[in-house]
């Protein structure tokens, strides 16, 4: 058992906010948090000003640090994963593009092997983005790999990840297999992206149990006051939820706030869908093969098309809460409590509780992350000595 005293920072949690929280972890599981006394014995901690928050879940990342998952190496995986606390990201799904047959599987068994050793974040399992996507909204998705939505293949590409895979992005009005229902039966989740779907193939496509919006407005029909588009298909349910990235590239503040207006907190889930420059500086990398030039916060194909972003978790909770006027608690819950809701993770991840991972971060007045813990082990300091 270790107490852990913050003394002068505040925890957010569910129920409220805690003064100068004591955390006695059990197996890196908080075993109970609370206000320190002054009698209570354990490490203290000076915290002064610093939030505590629930540990962010990137569900839509492809890179970092000069490594991408298409590396299709553990080696690869490792170095997202220990890159990804100096966010405030505690956990990720590993995403893929669309690449050939072969490559995705090399990826996915890289995936299903990985065996992380704490000092990064956790793997939490697959989001296959694509193949099964549609050419006409594939943004910076290879073509030449793009297929038709096939059960077999999944098949063939679930095994391979050793059943990891959580989330597929694809174009539901291409599904002409039933790969959709296939999906919701074994608990995967179904998100439209890269589709070129009508509001009515989008209202059809949520009716077959597609649950999820991959990087809502981008990759997508928009909306049109002919044909309202998977946008406001997606606007006009109640229940789907929806990927943003919060960068002011991919989505204006001024979308930003609308979305949050419309959807509110509970239905978005703010990514990142950084691909590897994400921590680099600026110059010409590669993504699936293709030349991706940087330059501040936007990462574009020769041809101008976006090609993922270098965005940092803790910089989206931050754009967003300006951009949109949601709370500092409703921005971080879209961090960290809807994408472990949306994965089904929630009983021991998303939010600072009894019972749960002690995953958090800790946040300075700026918004930039001072300290990140993983199962109860601080494993980013602010660059400094753990």
């Amino acid at each position: 058992m270790t107490t852990l005293i913050f003394k002068g920072a505040h925890a957010y949690t569910e129920q409220g906010v805690i003064p100068d929280p004591l955390f006695r972890l059990e197996k890196g599981v908080i075993a109970e948090l609370r206000p320190a006394q002054k009698e209570d014995e354990g490490e203290r901690i000076d915290a002064e000003e610093l939030r505590i928050v629930p540990g962010f879940i990137d569900i839509h990342i492809h890179g970092a640090a000069g490594a991408d998952v298409m590396d299709c190496t553990e080696e690869a995986l490792d170095t997202i994963a220990r890159a990804l606390p100096a966010e405030g990201t505690t956990s990720f799904l590993a995403t893929t593009l669309t690449q050939s047959i072969a490559d995705t599987k090399q990826a996915l068994a890289a995936a299903a092997a990985f065996q992380p050793d704490g000092e990064g974040a956790e793997l939490l399992g697959v989001h296959l983005e694509g193949p099964f996507i549609h050419a006409a909204r594939k943004g910076a998705q290879p073509e030449a790999f793009i297929v038709p939505p096939s059960i077999k293949l999944f098949e063939e590409f679930q095994e391979a990840a050793g059943g990891t895979i959580r989330l597929v992005t694809m174009a539901p009005e291409l599904d002409e297999e039933g790969l959709t229902e296939v999906l919701v039966g074994h608990g995967v989740i179904v998100s439209m992206g890269h589709t070129d779907a009508t509001c009515s193939q989008t209202a059809e496509a949520l009716a077959r149990g597609v649950s999820h919006a991959t990087h809502f407005y981008n990759g997508m029909r928009g909306f049109h006051h002919r044909d309202p588009g998977v946008v406001g298909g997606v606007l006009m349910n109640g229940s789907v939820r929806a990927e943003l990235i919060a960068d002011g590239v991919h989505v204006s503040p001024e979308a930003c706030a609308f979305t949050y207006q419309q959807l509110g907190a509970e239905r978005l889930l703010l990514i990142t869908d950084a691909m590897r420059a994400k921590g680099k500086e600026d110059g010409t990398y590669q993504l699936g093969g293709q030349e991706v030039t940087v330059r501040g916060n936007e990462a574009v194909l020769e041809d101008g098309t976006l090609a993922g972003s270098v965005l940092r978790m803790h910089e989206a909770v931050r754009n967003m809460s300006e951009f949109s006027g949601a709370s500092f608690e409703e921005a971080v819950q879209m961090a960290s409590l809807q994408p472990a809701k949306a994965l089904g993770v929630s009983d021991r991840k998303g939010s600072l509780a009894t019972g749960k991972d002690a995953d958090f971060t800790m946040l300075d007045p700026n918004g930039d992350v001072a300290k990140t813990y993983i199962k109860g082990v601080c494993v980013y300091n602010g660059g400094e000595d753990k």
